[in-house]
């Protein structure tokens, strides 16, 4: 078994590594310190200058497909550039990217939709929650009632990643609520703002903040159906299924930077005469956090190889995305009770990351949600104890 990263993943990661320490992380000051003002981080143009930047050396479109101009890079070297990523809390990511179902439009629709979400000329969300409808996906109530060419959308999605900012949402509807969602009984539509929809900021502990968006009466037109009519539970769980693993790479870099702080400061803070990282406390902190996060690592990166090698990987990805938000809150607390006071004070990013990791166990997924996949698996007989090399 070689568990090394090839050539080609290491100068890859390397340079994604590179330009995240150069470019990103030099703002990171700016950003705690407009946020200590109550004011935003980051502004829009700020990330999408970073973006076009990354571009000139080569970094767009990770998962995009090289005929609209990506890299279509593998699962695993994806994973090793969001684990660079999450090194730094400026919430920036590479440009180039469209959610994965997008792919779906048809030809029409790549002009309207894909390519400009491609080039950065249009934000979408996708919207499949509901107030009643979280990790019960199929119980949603949103309905789209055939009117001649149109389907009329009424109801309401919440907590919608990006709701406040996109200008056309990916939306699950009910179009035939004998069916359910589940049984082809749910479609998916492009939904331009203008066509009369309204997002409503939800204000959480996290910075930033989602979405509720409201439907009255919106009209849509049948061309703006995503993929085919019924095949929108199908589309929302293909979403949902990417984060799965991209999810934790993230979190491992934001666990990866936070420890580094701890091993740092446990260096240089000095009690009683001597650096607190004398003390069998803190060391076995330090050491139970470096355990996790190598156990977490692999997890990740299985759960990513399972993808490249085209085999299912919703058991790898669930139980990835299980301990890897598990992991990331856990080494994020031992962090700030290594810096004390000033690990809960908003000079440092600690208490940013102890509020941001806490979403991890919650959304695209729930902890809960995720024992229930794995221990189903299990019980059904639809994997075997020992993986892929059972």
């Amino acid at each position: 078994m070689d568990f090394a990263l090839s050539d080609e993943q290491r100068a890859i990661r390397d340079t994604a590594r590179d330009f995240i320490t150069r470019e990103v992380v030099p703002l990171e000051q700016e950003l705690l310190r407009r946020e200590r003002a109550h004011r935003p981080g980051l502004e829009r143009g700020e990330l999408r200058e970073l973006q076009l930047k990354a571009r000139k050396f080569g970094f767009w479109g990770l998962a995009t497909p090289e005929e609209y101009g990506g890299m279509d890079l593998p699962a695993v070297t994806q994973s090793l550039i969001w684990t660079e990523i999450g090194r730094s809390f400026v919430p920036f990511r590479f440009g180039g990217e469209a959610d994965n179902i997008l792919f779906y439009c048809n030809e029409e629709q790549k002009r309207e939709f894909l390519l400009p979400t491609i080039e950065g000329e249009r934000f979408s969300c996708f919207a499949i929650t509901e107030p009643g409808a979280g990790s019960d996906a199929a119980n949603i109530k949103l309905s789209a009632r055939r009117d001649g060419g149109d389907w009329v959308l009424n109801g309401e999605k919440t907590f919608i990643t990006g709701g406040n900012e996109a200008d056309f949402a990916i939306v699950i509807a009910v179009t035939d609520p004998e069916k359910g969602a589940r049984r082809g009984g749910a479609t998916a539509f492009l939904v331009d703002r203008e066509m009369g929809w309204r997002s409503e900021f939800i204000q959480t502990m996290g910075e930033g903040g989602p979405a509720s968006l409201v439907f009255d009466d919106v009209r849509v037109p049948e061309r703006n159906i995503l993929g085919e009519l019924g095949q929108g539970f199908t589309l929302g769980m293909e979403w949902i299924g990417k984060g799965r693993y991209t999810i934790p790479s993230h979190a491992l870099g934001i666990a990866e930077r936070a420890l580094g702080m701890a091993i740092a400061y446990a260096n240089t803070r000095e009690t009683f005469g001597r650096p607190i990282g004398e003390n069998q406390a803190i060391q076995w902190m330090i050491a139970d956090s470096e355990t996790e996060l190598e156990a977490a690592r692999w997890l990740i990166l299985r759960a990513a190889w399972t993808v490249d090698q085209g085999m299912d990987p919703r058991h790898a990805s669930s139980m990835a995305k299980l301990y890897g938000a598990g992991m990331v809150n856990r080494v994020v607390d031992r962090v700030m009770q290594i810096h004390g006071g000033m690990g809960y004070t908003r000079e440092l990013p600690i208490e940013r990351w102890y509020r941001q990791v806490r979403l991890y166990r919650i959304f695209e997924g729930t902890d809960e949600m995720q024992r229930l996949i794995i221990s189903r698996d299990l019980l059904r007989g639809y994997t075997k104890l020992g993986g892929h090399l059972a």
